[in-house]
């Protein structure tokens, strides 16, 4: 049975991560969801992590990425949310 209450994910290098309690670092999870989300992780044992989407309209964050430090810290996101009018 599924614990709905954590927020495990699978990096892109394979390892396993549980970023329940993990500090959002900064984000973009605006909707409609596409490449403009993204969100940077610092999980409680220090490891830090990006995540992103890759165009997924039905997710907010679907690819994750184990990332060092001084890059989570220095993050630019290359996508921002269009807007139309």
């Amino acid at each position: 049975m599924k614990d709905h209450s954590r927020y495990l994910v699978t990096a892109a290098g394979g390892e396993e991560l549980d970023l329940t309690f993990a500090k959002e670092i900064r984000s973009n999870n605006l909707f409609p969801f596409g490449p403009h989300n993204y969100a940077i992780y610092q999980t409680p044992e220090g490891v830090f992590v990006k995540a992103t989407n890759a165009d997924n309209p039905n997710l907010m964050l679907d690819s994750y990425e184990v990332i060092d430090g001084a890059t989570a810290r220095a993050y630019q996101h290359p996508h921002h949310r269009l807007v139309e009018e």
